[in-house]
């Protein structure tokens, strides 16, 4: 009557490897838009760049990890898990301040004064482009960079947490 399941064929270690190179894809994708595509990021945009740089080591760390010690790999790829959590947070609040569901934070519309003298920093402020976190710089179907983020790290994350849960069975 019910038909029986086969077994998951996607190992945590090979999840370990998708999570690196997937992090690397969103943050790959976040700077060639930058550079290649001259959108401006803002400072919300900065600030969910960095889980990413955190994640794609840790979850790499975590594969290799794998073979000697589960348990030290379920530690790590834990740790990129919640880093790709709190990454979901920062796009969730990004998507909330571009939705005018709350302010941003003080940084958000600005630029930050660097040092030097006060016609240098005149100079910089003029020439600086007002990024603001409150306007879009670009979305497909109605849905914005940061909602994108927010939705690829959100999938990250729950594929890392399955990781960490395979990975601390295997160590027990």
């Amino acid at each position: 009557m019910f038909a029986r399941m086969e077994p998951c064929p996607i190992s945590p270690r090979l999840a370990a490897f998708a999570v690196a190179a997937g992090a690397a894809l969103v943050l790959g994708g976040a700077l060639a838009f930058q550079h290649i595509g001259g959108l401006a990021p803002c400072v919300l945009c900065y600030w969910q760049r960095y889980p990413y740089w955190a994640a794609i080591p840790l979850a790499l760390a975590a594969a290799l990890a794998a073979p000697r010690s589960p348990r030290a790999a379920a530690v790590l790829f834990g740790l990129a898990a919640a880093f790709l959590l709190a990454d979901a947070g920062i796009a969730a609040f990004h998507v909330g301040v571009e939705q005018k569901w709350w302010q941003g934070t003080a940084e958000c519309g600005g630029t930050r004064p660097a040092s030097g003298s006060l016609e240098e920093l005149r100079a910089r402020l003029l020439a600086a482009p007002i990024v603001r976190c409150d306007e879009p710089a670009w979305s497909l179907f109605g849905i914005s960079m940061a909602g994108y983020n927010f939705l690829a790290a959100l999938a990250l994350a729950a594929l890392a947490a399955w990781g960490t849960g395979k990975f601390a069975k295997e160590g027990a």
